[in-house]
């Protein structure tokens, strides 16, 4: 018997958090390469700390982007970020990059020839899900603890929070009754300040972007309401912490209300399906959901490395379904092409698109005019209408 009353809890880092700066070098260096090459192979991870990025991976692509191109990206990346400090700055920062070509054991594999279909670059299960909970189809504590920080990066990149720094976290906690969000019992945001932007001022300038997001009457009480508990957060960025690529990815996802494959996204070109995979099975999700067949959809995925087909199509619909899950299962693996060629295809993946993920979420976002968020749409809706 499912839980129906109980309270759940989500949190979201922003752009300027360490491995979030980590993930948007790696991803803004994949775009690099897809610029010069749609079908470039890229598996790159960053490291940050006090003044030092420095680059690790395997890649095969144009010879372009050489050294001075992964410099000039990785700065731009923490410039528009917004690190101009002491401790880690855009353009101070010592570069390193040990980047090198990708093994041939695992190109073989993967590349299409005579009659072998492009594989899958990895073995691994993805997942994807979709609920009613908020108008993106998102698991609402992941999606408003997204919004409230997304809100507060636009105020500062606008200048109209100039004490305000790029390193914030918010973790949003919800009552849930009959098995939906009804209201938030407690807001916890802490975010980087210059000394002069605290106390009281700060904590009224946060709970504004709170308010403005959360729905009407959902605001936690006061002595739920934290900002900054330790005190201050004036040391940040990745001179407080050092930064990984691929150490958010319950942030990425769903914000732990959905299975994860363990797969991190950033820095990965689309043939591994830890990243293709995970969209698609979120596309298949939403539409489920978005075709009203049921309130809750899970989506697994699995693959072995070297092999187009997917091994197994797994769809729990939570006991909210309308239709057979046995049924919307067989119809994905036998209607829907879900090679790993043919999700970047339907997809169109392999575009320069990825740097914009890299921070509030891969999911819940909404598809853009240069192909971002592809996998947010819903035209399949009509299809499954059709067939069910």
């Amino acid at each position: 018997m499912s839980l129906k009353n109980y309270l759940f809890t989500s949190e979201s880092v922003s752009e300027g958090h360490p491995d979030k700066v980590a993930d948007r070098i790696s991803d803004s260096i994949l775009d690099a390469y897809l610029k010069e090459d749609p079908h470039a192979r890229v598996a790159v991870e960053t490291m940050v700390t006090t003044n030092r990025i420095i680059l690790a991976g395997e890649v095969r692509g144009s010879e372009k982007v050489d050294d001075a191109v992964l410099e000039r990206v990785a700065r731009e990346a923490v410039k528009d970020i917004g690190y101009e400090q002491e401790g880690f700055h855009w353009e101070k920062a010592k570069f390193h990059s040990y980047i090198h070509k990708q093994s041939t054991d695992i190109s073989m594999g993967v590349d299409a020839s005579h009659n072998k279909d492009e594989g899958a670059g990895d073995q691994g299960i993805m997942f994807g899900y979709a609920c009613r909970e908020t108008e993106a189809l998102m698991p609402a504590p992941i999606q408003y603890a997204h919004e409230i920080l997304s809100s507060m990066a636009a105020d500062r990149h606008a200048g109209k929070a100039p004490g305000l720094e790029p390193d914030s976290k918010s973790q949003v906690t919800l009552k849930y009754e009959n098995g939906k969000p009804v209201r938030a019992m407690s807001i916890v945001v802490s975010t980087q300040h210059s000394p002069d932007f605290t106390g009281s001022e700060l904590r009224e300038y946060i709970r504004g972007h709170v308010e403005q997001v959360l729905p009407d009457g959902w605001m936690c009480s006061e002595g739920e309401f934290y900002v900054n508990p330790t005190g201050q957060f004036i040391i940040g960025g990745p001179d407080g912490d050092s930064g990984l690529t691929g150490r958010k990815i319950i942030v990425d996802t769903y914000g732990g209300a959905a299975p994860h494959g363990g797969g991190a996204f950033s820095g990965k070109d689309p043939t591994k399906v830890d990243r293709s995979a995970a969209y698609m099975a979120r596309y298949l999700a939403k539409n489920v959901v978005a075709a009203e067949m049921a309130e809750n959809c899970t989506i697994q995925l699995a693959y072995a490395i070297g092999v187009s087909k997917p091994l197994s199509v797994y769809v729990n619909l939570m006991g909210t379904g309308q239709v057979d899950e046995d049924k919307l299962s067989r119809f994905f693996m036998e209607m829907v092409d879900l090679s790993p060629r043919a999700i970047r295809e339907r997809l169109e993946l392999s575009r320069p698109i990825y740097a914009k993920t890299s921070a509030y979420g891969h999911f819940g976002r909404k598809p853009e005019a240069d192909g971002a968020f592809s996998w947010e749409k819903t035209d399949l809706v009509d299809t499954l209408k059709k067939y069910f």
